[in-house]
């Protein structure tokens, strides 16, 4: 064997380790979610079982894994769409113009992905105390904004870079104003780069457990934390919180498999020109 043919084996077998281990806890949690509590306390595991719906039914028939799946929707679409809004016109003011302390502020915004999340939660919590809007989604909005707004100006600067400025010179000798100029040749032609970044955002606020934790009560508890919620008391419901689990992640990862070839091109457009 040929040291080439040697190498992509060991590359197919490493992508296949890799694979492996990034799959198998999901599909753990998804066929734990059709076993019996018999079953999912069994030693050794038990592999070839009779699935059953009895988790889903508990879980559908809960109202507060309902309304938490509610509220994370209305936080995620809020705290994304809320990001996009404002940051946009941010990246595309970025790319295209030149403005003293222009790096600084661009360095301000990167720079914020770099503090940990848990350092700022307590005086988050003080201050939304203070502001009486712990326990609202309008709280949690905010915070994730915070989080998700640096994304957004990243990954949508990079895609407004690369689009020819020979666009935006002919277009303003047709006479179109700056704002036309952005939404008529900016925003379509960016548009992957600013999907990328909403599905990132999207994805962020929908799995984010801290704040959530931290800043909400019984009103406006979001998925993630109606779910550890289940994790009380001396027999853990273990085919219930699997079926919460998956209830969960799954429209996040069908919708992630299904914008997978808008992501790629969205993440390598700003790469070359």
């Amino acid at each position: 064997m040929n040291p080439r043919s040697r190498g992509r084996i060991l590359h197919a077998l490493g992508l296949i380790a890799v694979l492996v281990f990034t799959i198998f806890p999901f599909f753990w949690m998804v066929s734990s979610s059709f076993k019996t509590q018999a079953d999912l306390l069994a030693s050794p595991p038990v592999w070839l079982f009779r699935p059953t719906l009895a988790n889903y039914a508990d879980v559908f028939a809960d109202q507060k894994v309902i309304d938490a799946v509610v509220n994370s929707l209305i936080v995620a679409l809020g705290s994304t769409g809320l990001s996009v809004i404002l940051g946009t016109p941010a990246a595309f003011a970025l790319a295209r113009y030149e403005f003293r302390g222009k790096s600084d502020l661009w360095f301000w915004f990167i720079s914020n992905r770099f503090i940990s999340p848990i350092v700022l939660a307590l005086p988050i919590y003080l201050l939304a105390l203070q502001l009486r809007i712990l326990d609202t989604h309008l709280v949690l909005i905010l915070v994730y904004v915070t989080f998700i707004l640096p994304i957004v100006i990243w990954i949508s600067t990079d895609q407004f870079r690369s689009i020819p400025r020979e666009l935006e010179e002919a277009a303003r000798l047709e006479g179109a104003s700056q704002f036309d100029i952005f939404r008529r040749i900016y925003l379509p032609l960016g548009l992957p780069g600013i999907a990328v970044s909403a599905i990132f955002g999207f994805i962020f606020s929908w799995n984010e457990l801290l704040y959530a934790l931290v800043l909400t009560r019984r009103a406006v508890q979001t998925a993630p934390v109606v779910a550890t919620s289940f994790m009380s008391g001396y027999e853990l419901p273990w085919g219930k919180i699997m079926a919460t689990g998956t209830v969960i992640v799954l429209p996040v990862t069908i919708f992630a498999l299904l914008v997978s070839r808008h992501m790629v091109r969205g993440l390598t457009m700003g790469a070359t020109k």
